[in-house]
């Protein structure tokens, strides 16, 4: 049997991405997104909520688009996959799960503009 590796997240982004280039010119943006669900006590009656933060990395084609439409703020719907990358800094193992988007669907209020982006190289996107 085959495995699925697929989120699907819609939420608000924490704060400004930070783009980053490797040696080979590729980049990286990495954002926050808050995601919340809510609901009511059933002993209580009253409303609660939890939110849950994302670490989201949108690389090469998909970064370069990312740094230009993602602000703080912004309501973001993700479509990626989970990685998990380990890296020891003086003499500990540490490591991240996040992740790894490949599709990016912006939806601003303010101005209801949609903004949408594909990882894919082939992509033709009209910004």
């Amino acid at each position: 049997m085959s495995s699925v590796n697929k989120v699907f997240l819609l939420g608000n982004v924490g704060k400004e991405p930070e783009t980053r280039s490797f040696a080979n010119g590729d980049g990286v943006t990495s954002f926050s997104l808050a995601t919340s669900d809510s609901w009511k006590d059933k002993v209580s009656g009253e409303l609660k909520s939890i939110t849950e933060w994302h670490s989201v990395a949108c690389y090469r084609k998909l970064s370069e688009i990312a740094s230009r439409i993602v602000k703080q703020g912004s309501k973001v719907f993700v479509e990626g996959k989970l990685k998990t990358r380990s890296w020891e800094k003086d003499g500990v193992k540490h490591y991240k799960t996040e992740i790894e988007a490949t599709q990016l669907l912006v939806l601003d209020k303010k101005t209801g503009e949609v903004a949408q982006s594909s990882s894919g190289e082939d992509t033709d996107l009209p910004f």
